[in-house]
């Protein structure tokens, strides 16, 4: 089943259109080098609109959640994606670079045959946690960790030389 979703964005912006849809997680290939499995599917919402300087832009939203892995103990992680950005649409590369110095908008360069979903998947990717993990106390590692530290103290308690102590009694 294929969701592509292709848009020329300057037209889609004079035309003041509006797409909603459903993508599926499996579909975004790119995304799952991240995931922990495969499930869900996230919903978008593009429209084409002018900012307040009258430049043509995207309005993007997506929600939904996915399953990342938790880099602690790689156990599965929810993680909600909730996700509303304005992507000004230059028509050049000249433009482009020009609207980067503003570290204020976001910007892409408009071609005309621009696929949605790797648009989605592209702002899906970059939003992500540079880290993804539990909060403190929420993984099953850190219970690990706890039952070793009381067996560690409890074997400190003892004399630190009383095995060699004993193995020199029996030799």
């Amino acid at each position: 089943m294929s969701v592509r979703f292709v848009i020329d964005p300057l037209d889609f912006v004079q035309s003041a259109g509006i797409h909603r849809g459903k993508i599926p997680v499996d579909v975004l290939v790119r995304l799952h080098d991240f995931l922990f499995d495969k499930e869900g599917e996230l919903i978008y919402q593009i429209s084409g609109q002018f900012d307040k300087n009258e430049k043509p832009g995207l309005q993007l939203e997506i929600i939904g959640k996915i399953h990342l892995s938790c880099q602690r103990c790689l156990e599965k992680l929810s993680h909600e994606v909730d996700l509303q950005t304005f992507l000004v649409l230059a028509k050049t590369e000249a433009e482009l670079d020009q609207t980067d110095e503003d570290d204020t908008v976001d910007a892409i360069l408009s071609t005309p045959d621009m696929d949605v979903v790797s648009l989605i998947e592209d702002e899906i990717i970059l939003s992500l946690p540079i880290s993804s993990r539990h909060a403190d106390g929420e993984c099953s590692i850190q219970e690990l960790e706890s039952i070793n530290d009381n067996l560690t103290s409890k074997k400190q308690s003892a004399h630190p030389f009383a095995a060699l102590i004993a193995l020199k009694k029996t030799n």
